[in-house]
């Protein structure tokens, strides 16, 4: 079992000079994803500090202009509001470390799934993500409700059936409404280490924000907070006993 969460950091760590002033790093971010998984995750745990803003590590290094075209790509240009993210262009030097922080990223991820895929014959990653309750207007579904949990498998490539019917009824046993790709479908990690045919199985799960925090403030939501660990909690236990083969 090995576990991603890229999108919780905030820290910018001599990165600040490309973000614009006025940019709250905290707006996009995948607040305390990474607390609602440590208290107990199975095997390998993977989390980002840096934010998202210095680089998407959830994208190919690759999306770049021109090959991106909504400015939500490797490097954000501005945030799923509309507002700015860069203050500037950023040069070849500046692209090539965040290029860096990405292959480390994935270089650690991957070292993971070979190590349990050895050890274990298979290996399943989960990758963990939050998301707004509402489609904001650089998303794809702008004011719309989401589901309270999105598992994204790729439309069923990522992963074998059974790993992603495990997820689904693991979350609406307690209670929780589940739509499957909708309107995420897994990022670049899922796509990228998901390789079903290899032993491989990659999972992204989206959990909506007001389940454990303020979406205005940004605050923790303590008894949101809790229930969600333990769910969590239940999950990591239920694949760490389950073979997807």
């Amino acid at each position: 079992m090995v576990v991603s969460v890229p999108h919780a950091g905030t820290a910018t760590n001599g990165f600040e000079s490309s973000l614009a002033d006025s940019l709250d790093v905290r707006c996009d971010a995948d607040l305390y994803v990474d607390e609602l998984y440590d208290g107990s995750p199975r095997g390998a745990f993977v989390r980002a500090r840096l934010s998202r803003f210095v680089c998407d590590l959830n994208r190919s290094p690759d999306d770049v202009p021109p090959r991106n075209t909504d400015g939500r790509g490797f490097i954000w240009m501005v945030t799923t509001t509309g507002a700015p993210a860069l203050a500037r262009p950023l040069g070849p030097d500046e692209l090539a470390a965040r290029r860096a922080i990405h292959a480390a990223y994935y270089g650690t991820l991957g070292a993971a799934i070979a190590s349990a895929r050895q050890k274990f014959g298979f290996a399943i990653l989960l990758d963990g993500h939050s998301m707004p309750s509402v489609g904001r207007g650089g998303h794809a579904d702008p004011g719309k409700a989401r589901a309270d949990i999105v598992p994204g498998d790729r439309m069923g490539t990522t992963c074998s059936p059974g790993l992603s019917a495990l997820v689904g009824q693991h979350f609406r046993d307690h209670g929780l409404s589940v739509a499957f790709n909708d309107p995420y479908r897994g990022g670049f990690i899922t796509s990228h280490h998901g390789r079903p045919q290899d032993n491989i199985h990659a999972i992204q799960v989206e959990m909506r924000r007001d389940l454990y925090m303020d979406e205005i403030t940004f605050h923790r939501r303590p008894a949101g907070m809790r229930r969600l660990s333990q769910i969590l909690a239940g999950l990591l236990r239920a694949l760490d006993g389950f073979d997807p083969r």
